[in-house]
């Protein structure tokens, strides 16, 4: 019995861990992730570290202050969007894992 209960609980170990941590690291993949429909070039558009990185060049380029993408109007957002279809993440030099 006791060899029976110390293979449970190795197992136990050993599997927990697996199962679990992909749940918790997709969830925090998706808290951060918020899609943008830009409606001139009728897509869609995820907003994550690449993203953000991107609208940093984008405001450096156009001397603009950093603010927050979501609290932008819409017309500040769609030029965004029309200059981002322009600079590929390949010219703005992101990496892409």
């Amino acid at each position: 019995m006791p060899r029976f209960l110390n293979a449970a609980l190795l197992g136990a170990a050993l599997i927990i861990p697996v199962a679990v941590t992909p749940t918790a690291l997709r969830a925090e993949d998706n808290k951060a992730a918020r899609s943008y429909h830009d409606k001139q070039h009728n897509d869609d558009h995820e907003w994550n570290k690449n993203e953000d990185q991107a609208y940093r060049a984008y405001g450096k380029q156009n001397h603009k202050k950093y603010r927050d993408f979501s609290t932008l109007n819409e017309n500040d957002q769609q030029a965004y969007w029309g200059w981002r279809h322009e600079h590929s993440d390949a010219l703005l030099k992101i990496n892409i894992r």
